[in-house]
C-alpha cells in the first residue's frame, strides 16, 4: 500500500502534548512500518484550521491522489473538524478507489467494519447538513412572517447596512424615485435603463443598468417599507424610500401586512 501521511497543527494545537508535527509524523511512520505500508509523501499543514478545506498541503495531497492508495492520519480531527467536510472527502476517496485510516480511532476503510462505520458517519453528516438547511429556512420564514431582522444578502440598491439594519443611501434613493417616476410616465424598463446609463448613473456594483435590474427595483416591496420571503410580505423594520401604496410594487403576492 502506498500511503499519504497527513499532519496538521493549528495555533492552539501546537501547545498540546502529542500534537506537534514531529510527533504526528513519527507515529504515522511507525504505523506504516507495522503494517508493511510504504509512505510516499508527507503533507503537513502548520497553523491551519481543520474547519475548512482551504489548506495548501491538504489540497496538494488531494490533487496527487493518483500517487497513493491510503490516506493516513493520527486522529480524525487532524484531517477535518467539520463532519460535512469529512463526509465529502470520504465520498471523493471512495469514488477514486482510495482508503482512509485514522490511527487513534482505529477507523480503517481497508476493513469491512471500517467501511460500515464510514457509511454511518456519512449518513449522520448528511442529516446534519439537511437539519442546518431546515433551521436556516425556518429562521428566514420567521423573519418574513414577523417582520424582524433583515432578509437576503448583499446591499440592495438605495440602501446600505449599518449595525445590522437597512439605512437609506441618499443618492441611490434619489435614483429609485426617478425610476418609479419614469415608469409611471409610461417609459419601458429598457428605456429607463438606457436613460440611466446615458446619464452615467451606475448600478449598485458600478456596472450598467439593464431592463432586469430596473424591473427588480420596480417590483421590490422593500422600497415601500416591506420585506418579502417565500410568499410572505410583511412590514419591515427599515425606512421606506417610497410612500407606501398598499404594496403596489409587490406584484401578484398578497401583502399580509395590510391584511393584519
Amino acid at each position: 500500500m502506498r500511503v499519504a501521511l497527513y499532519a496538521r497543527v493549528s495555533t492552539e494545537d501546537q501547545a498540546k502534548e502529542g500534537f506537534s508535527l514531529d510527533a504526528q509524523i513519527k507515529k504515522l511512520e511507525a504505523y506504516c512500518r507495522s503494517r508493511g505500508w510504504t509512505p510516499i509523501g508527507h503533507f503537513i499543514d502548520e497553523g491551519c484550521s481543520g474547519r475548512n478545506t482551504n489548506r495548501p498541503e491538504y489540497k496538494r495531497m488531494m490533487d496527487s491522489m493518483d500517487d497513493w492508495d491510503v490516506l493516513l492520519v493520527l486522529k480524525m480531527d487532524r484531517i477535518h473538524r467539520n463532519s460535512v467536510n469529512f463526509a465529502t472527502m470520504m465520498d471523493h476517496l471512495k469514488h477514486k478507489g482510495k482508503e482512509f485510516n485514522s490511527i487513534q480511532e482505529k477507523f480503517d476503510t481497508t476493513t469491512a467494519m471500517g467501511r460500515f462505520v464510514m457509511d454511518i458517519m456519512q449518513r449522520i453528516a448528511q442529516l446534519e447538513s439537511e437539519q442546518i438547511g431546515e433551521r436556516v429556512k425556518m429562521g428566514m420564514q420567521r423573519k418574513a412572517k414577523y417582520g424582524t431582522g433583515r432578509l437576503g444578502s448583499g446591499h440592495p440598491y438605495g440602501y446600505t447596512y449599518s449595525n445590522g439594519r437597512l439605512e437609506i443611501e441618499a443618492d441611490e434613493a434619489s435614483v429609485v424615485h426617478t425610476i418609479y417616476r419614469l415608469s409611471a410616465e409610461g417609459m419601458s424598463t429598457s428605456r429607463i435603463a438606457r436613460t440611466l446609463n446615458e446619464a452615467f448613473i451606475r448600478a449598485k456594483k458600478g456596472g450598467n443598468w439593464n431592463k432586469q435590474s430596473v424591473h427588480g427595483i420596480l417590483h421590490n416591496p422593500l422600497y415601500e417599507g416591506y420585506m418579502r420571503w417565500d410568499g410572505n410580505i410583511r412590514q419591515g423594520d427599515h425606512e421606506a424610500i417610497l410612500e407606501p401604496t398598499v404594496c403596489s410594487s409587490a406584484g401578484p403576492l398578497t401583502c399580509e401586512a395590510d391584511q393584519a
